[in-house]
Parts: structure tokens; C-alpha cells; sequence
């Protein structure tokens, strides 16, 4: 039997670089699915170019990519998305790569070698794959957040990315935004919510548990930390509800580490949406939570090689 050169065309390589690990793989898109197993290899944040850029290209070259394909590559910002410059300084990873060219050093790195990579943030990607296969999916306005380390946000128009205009917070990034005078993730993250935990318990600040933890603490009766946990997301409801107003979104979909104690999430998160006065929405939790970066980059991959000049994003 000959092979389907449509289905070949939705068949794209893709690498999620995350702060500790990088995952590559080969995406359907026809089929909404990652073909066969992932690579994996773990990432030093604070190694130096050669090391992070050589472990990149290790996992990339173990999926067996087509020759001269486009790959998909959701990186984590600061970075020059469109011309694959890393602008990584101040971030506490991977300030070694600063100001290279990590699109032209994985061309000469990966085998089979690339024909483009084309790089999108991590955040996009993740909003870009619950749209093309999960919970956003079937929305004209959608929002899709991350919640781990930080606050990763996606902003999506017609299934595109909006990073710029009147309807969003600044660069589409809800990590901007401000509660009580203070930044969102001095709040909202895993950094903060253990913090305000060990304050609130009198505990060992070497010794307090992580987020998950502290969840089931929660159910089992811990008021200390059910009272962090309802303050953290009630607060990010509070934040997010103007610009979910402003930008008519119709589904906030809810992803990363955090997300995995949904039922410790859902009800503060939908009480301050109300509080904010956000507009009647769908609220779920991400459908592919560890896929739809993957799942994202190939599609972002698939769209810029239809020879856009500008690329996919949507200003608004």
C-alpha cells in the first residue's frame, strides 16, 4: 500500500522545552495524537549552551523524524519567537543560551536535519492543543492557563494566539496582571501557595509540603490549608474576570501541576470569576494535560508552513 501524502503532510516532529526536561515526539495531526512513545531527556537550567543545546538535540533526533521536516518547538519565554534568539536573563534558567541563535545551533545538531523550526511559547502551545483536541475546543474566544510554577496563559481567537491589543492583559500574559498591588504569581503559584501555607500552619519553611499535598491536607479538614488554597485561586478568579469580560471568552480551560487538585480549584477559582464580574463561562480542566503542548507545537508547525508573513498570531 503507498502512503498517504495528505496524512504525511499532518504528521509534524515537535520538542516541548520545559525548566527541567525536554520532550520530543511525532505528532498526528490528522488523528489528534502523539505517534509511539516521546523522548525524554532531563535539562540542567543552569547548564551551560552546549550542554542544554546538546540534550535538546538528543531527544530531537531520537523520534526518528522525516528528513527536511518542519519542526513544532514550544519554549518557555523570554524568548525571540520568531527569529529563535533565546532572551532568557534574569528568569533563573538557562541564562547561558542568552542571545543565541538556538533555531540555527538545532539545525546543525539534529539528525535528520530540519528543514525549519519554528519556535512557539509554551503557554500558545499548550492553549493551541486544547483547542485543536481538548476542552477549548469548539470555542471562538477561548482562555487556557497553566498553573505550576508560575502562570502561563494562552488568549485564543479562533483557535490563533493573541498576544497584543485592548482585549487581552499585556503580551497576552496573565503573569502581568496584579492583586493587591503585587504580581499575580506572588499569589498564585507553586512558589507562593507553599509560602503562604508554611506562614499560615507556623511550619518549617525547609520542611513545607508541596502544592498536592497541602490539597489533601485540605480535604482531610487542614483549615489552614484550605483557607490558602481558596485565597490563592479566589484571587486568580478576581484577576482574570475583567480581561475574560473584555475579551468575551467563552471557556477558561485549566492546566499544569496545579490543575491536578482540581476539586480544591474549581470552587474558589468560579466564586472569584463571579466576584470579578466575569461574563457566564464554561470552566474545565485541561482534556490533554501533558499532550497539548505537544499537540499545539505541531500545529503551530502546520500553520507557518502554509507561508503566512506574518505567522498565525491575531491582533486584536
Amino acid at each position: 500500500m503507498q502512503p498517504d501524502p495528505g496524512r504525511a503532510q499532518l504528521t509534524h516532529p515537535v520538542l516541548e522545552m520545559g525548566g527541567t526536561h525536554v520532550t520530543a515526539a511525532l505528532v498526528d495531526l490528522a488523528a489528534g495524537a502523539v505517534i509511539g512513545e516521546p523522548a525524554r531527556e532531563s535539562l540542567s537550567p543552569h547548564g551551560a549552551a552546549d550542554e542544554v543545546l546538546g540534550r535538546l538535540a538528543l531527544a530531537a533526533s531520537r523520534i526518528g523524524a522525516p528528513r527536511d521536516a518542519c519542526w513544532g518547538v514550544a519554549v518557555p519565554g523570554p524568548f525571540a519567537y520568531e527569529t529563535g534568539v533565546a532572551l532568557f536573563a534574569g528568569v533563573g534558567k538557562f541564562d547561558a543560551l542568552y542571545g543565541m541563535d538556538v533555531g540555527a545551533e538545532l539545525r546543525t545538531r539534529i539528525r535528520p536535519a530540519p528543514a525549519a523550526l519554528r519556535f512557539v511559547n509554551d503557554a500558545d502551545a499548550f492553549g493551541l492543543g486544547e483547542y485543536a483536541c481538548g476542552a477549548a475546543a469548539g470555542h471562538e474566544r477561548a482562555v487556557c492557563l497553566t498553573l505550576g510554577s508560575g502562570v502561563g496563559s494562552a488568549f485564543l481567537a479562533d483557535g490563533m494566539p493573541v498576544n497584543d491589543g485592548s482585549l487581552v492583559p499585556p503580551e497576552g500574559s496573565a503573569h502581568r496582571l496584579v492583586v493587591d498591588g503585587r504580581p499575580l504569581e506572588e499569589t498564585v503559584s507553586r512558589r507562593a501557595i507553599r509560602a503562604a501555607y508554611s506562614r499560615a500552619s507556623d511550619g518549617d519553611p525547609a520542611e513545607v509540603p508541596d502544592v498536592h499535598t497541602i490539597a489533601s491536607r485540605a480535604r482531610g479538614g487542614d483549615r489552614a490549608a484550605g483557607a490558602v488554597l481558596d485565597h490563592a485561586f479566589r484571587s486568580l478568579g478576581v484577576a482574570l474576570a475583567p480581561w475574560l469580560s473584555r475579551f468575551a471568552g467563552t471557556v477558561l480551560v485549566v492546566g499544569g501541576s496545579i490543575a491536578g487538585s482540581w476539586d480544591r480549584v474549581e470552587r474558589p477559582l468560579r466564586e472569584g470569576l463571579s466576584d470579578g464580574g466575569a461574563p457566564e463561562l464554561s470552566l474545565a480542566p485541561a482534556q490533554q494535560p501533558d499532550r497539548a503542548p505537544l499537540l499545539g507545537a505541531a500545529r503551530w508547525a502546520a500553520l507557518d508552513a502554509t507561508g503566512r508573513k506574518e505567522g498565525p498570531v491575531v491582533h486584536l
